[in-house]
C-alpha cells in the first residue's frame, strides 16, 4: 500500500504484543525468514531491545524492514515524546523508524494530543522517522489533531475485526488519506471459535484466520496479525491465491459485535 507521503508500507504487519526475551528474538528472526517486512512494537510492549537484536542477526537487511514502534501515554508531551522517541531509537539499535504513532489519545487532555503530534511532526521534517500516524484515534479524537496539524497523519491503528469494524472512523480516515492497520484482527483468537467464520473459511478451503487477514485487506486495512508459531506465520502469509466473494464480505461486514478487548479508546 502507498501512504498519503507517497512511501510504500507493507500490506500485511507483524504484532508482537506481549512476546518478549529469548522468545521475542527467535520468533522476529523466524517472521523475517518467512518473508515479513513490517514489525509492529512499542515502547510499553517492552521488546524492542530484542526486535533490535533480531533485525541486526538477520540476512534482511535493514532497508527492507518496516519498523514501526509508539510512544504510550506516559511519555506524551513535547520534550517526553522526542525522548523516548530517541530511547526507541537506541533500543531498536536504529537509525531511523519507518514509522512512529501516538499509542493511545488523552481524552482529558487536547493539549498534551496536540504536543505529542508536533514533536512527531518535527521527528518527520527532520527525517528521524519515514511515517508519523496514532493509533487507537477515533474520529472525535482525529478532528483535534487535524484542527491543529501541518502534517496530516498517513497511520491510524485501531482495533479492527469481524463484529468490530469502526465503521465511522475508518471511512473517514479513507477520506481524509489516513491508512488504516488493524491490531488484534484475529480478536486475540476469539474469532478463530466463531462458526460462521468457520463455515465461509471452508467454503475456501482456507483457516478463519486466513480469511479473516483477506477481509482486512478486501477492507483496505492492513492486518497486523501476531503468532509464535512459523506453520502459522506461514498459513498467515498465504492469502493471495483467493478472493471473498461480494456476498461473503456483505456477511462479514455486517456481523454483530461478538467480541472485543476491554481497551477502549474513550477511556484513555
Amino acid at each position: 500500500m502507498i501512504l498519503n507521503n507517497g512511501n510504500y508500507i507493507p500490506s500485511i504487519g507483524f504484532g508482537t504484543s506481549l512476546i518478549q526475551g529469548e522468545e521475542c528474538v527467535k520468533n522476529i528472526k523466524q517472521a523475517l525468514k518467512v518473508g515479513y517486512r513490517h514489525i509492529d512494537t512499542a515502547s510499553v510492549y517492552e521488546n524492542e531491545k530484542e526486535i533490535g537484536q533480531a533485525i541486526k542477526e538477520s540476512d534482511v537487511p535493514r532497508e527492507e524492514i518496516f519498523i514501526t514502534s509508539k510512544v504510550w501515554k506516559d511519555s506524551m508531551g513535547y520534550e517526553s515524546t522526542l525522548k523516548s522517541f530517541y530511547k526507541t531509537l537506541e533500543n531498536l539499535q536504529l537509525d531511523y523508524l519507518d514509522l512512529f504513532l501516538i499509542h493511545w489519545p488523552r481524552n482529558n487532555d487536547r493539549q498534551l494530543n496536540i504536543d505529542t503530534w508536533k514533536a512527531l511532526e518535527k521527528l518527520y521534517k527532520e527525517k528521524k522517522v519515514k511515517a508519523i500516524g496514532v493509533s487507537n484515534f477515533l474520529k472525535h479524537h482525529l478532528d483535534i489533531i487535524l484542527e491543529e496539524c501541518e502534517i496530516i497523519p498517513m497511520v491510524n491503528q485501531l482495533e479492527f475485526h469481524p463484529g468490530l469494524m469502526r465503521k465511522e472512523t475508518v471511512d473517514f480516515c479513507k477520506e481524509k488519506n489516513i491508512i488504516v492497520e488493524a491490531w488484534a484482527p484475529l480478536g486475540k483468537g476469539k474469532m478463530l471459535e466463531n462458526e460462521e467464520l468457520k463455515r465461509i473459511a471452508n467454503k475456501y478451503n482456507k483457516s478463519v484466520a486466513q480469511l479473516c487477514i483477506k477481509w482486512c485487506l478486501q477492507n483496505g486495512v492492513i492486518p497486523l496479525p501476531k503468532t509464535t508459531n512459523e506453520n502459522r506465520m506461514k498459513e498467515n502469509k498465504d492469502i493471495n491465491d483467493f478472493e471473498i466473494s461480494k456476498e461473503d464480505m456483505l456477511f462479514i461486514n455486517n456481523m454483530e459485535f461478538f467480541y472485543g478487548s476491554t481497551m477502549d479508546p474513550n477511556k484513555s
